[in-house]
């Protein structure tokens, strides 16, 4: 059992990540007010370039920037230097959100704004704040845990709906087919919730998708939250 000396040291420990916490959401506020709109593109930081799917990635920010739309990643290798080289590119806001890891996470070349974060669900809320759509592009849990987060804050009305772009069917087929056969079968889920997913094979579909969706509704910033 510990001591008292212990848990008063324990406790100034909680306190004091408490306040990191707080310091890491006001960095975000601070450094991302102002940027909208803007896409949030998710997927996996082992993508090399030089892969078809890197091109397509940054080919999606590149096309998306010109259009006038910032862009936000995690700020690590692979498909998030892919969006952010494709948005500085365009010349419009690069921003990378880079997370602390044991196995440090460098961040990549092609930000023009750039967070490093000690604590994921910190980076998550700035990931998703000021984001107009989001895009998946192939990766593994990482990729999958920000996927069904997205989804759930609007399943649950913590944000309003927003265009969620999974790109290249073929990688996603078997996902899709379980949350059909499966979760939806088994009433897991609601169909409106499958809704929620636009698939796309090429950049210019990803494009038209959230340039028809955010002429039609231009929701950002409060916009985005439910009153």
């Amino acid at each position: 059992m510990p001591n008292e000396y212990e848990i008063n040291e324990l406790a100034k420990e909680e306190s004091w990540r408490m306040f990191r916490i707080i310091g890491e959401l006001v960095e975000g506020f601070d450094t991302l007010t102002g940027i909208e709109p803007a896409v949030t593109i998710y997927g996996s930081a082992r993508l090399k370039e030089g892969d078809k799917l890197y091109a397509q990635t940054e080919e999606i920010a590149y096309q998306l920037g010109q259009l006038g739309f910032s862009m936000i990643t995690g700020g690590g290798p692979g498909a998030m230097e892919a969006a952010n080289r494709g948005a500085l590119k365009a010349g419009v806001e690069s921003v990378g959100l880079n997370i602390d890891l044991p196995e440090e996470q460098a961040s990549n070349a092609y930000t023009t704004k750039s967070i490093t974060f000690h604590h994921f669900f910190a980076r998550k809320v700035m990931l998703v704040k000021y984001a107009t759509a989001f895009v998946i592009i192939p990766g593994g849990l990482g990729t999958l845990d920000e996927l069904t987060e997205v989804l759930t804050l609007m399943q649950t009305l913590k944000i309003k709906p927003f265009p969620v772009i999974i790109f290249n069917s073929q990688y996603w087929k078997g996902f899709l087919d379980w949350l059909k056969s499966s979760a939806l079968d088994k009433g897991c889920i609601s169909k409106e919730d499958l809704d929620l997913l636009i698939v796309c094979d090429r950049p210019e579909e990803v494009v038209e998708a959230v340039q028809t969706w955010y002429t039609k509704h231009k929701l950002v910033g409060k916009k985005a939250l439910p009153k």
